[in-house]
């Protein structure tokens, strides 16, 4: 009779659920890097995008009047 806190002796896993868990594994593994790889596009796509609006916003500021400098001017 076994007593609730022994274990039996554990048995060696079978080659084919060894291979089932490698291929879960290593599926996993590929749709992470896949995750991964999807976000990091995202954001350069969306770094890309802010830094081209930045650049015109940057453009149009210079072409504005630089009322401040009226008043700050030096001789």
């Amino acid at each position: 009779m076994m007593l609730p806190n022994e274990f039996p002796q554990s048995a060696p896993i079978p080659q084919d659920v060894a291979e089932n868990l490698e291929s879960a594994q290593v599926t996993r593994q590929f749709y992470h890097e896949l995750e991964y790889r999807q976000a990091f596009d995202g954001y350069c796509h969306w770094y890309y995008q802010t830094a081209e609006r930045h650049r015109k916003e940057v453009q149009k500021m210079r072409g504005d009047i630089n009322i401040l400098g009226w008043f700050t001017r030096r001789k």
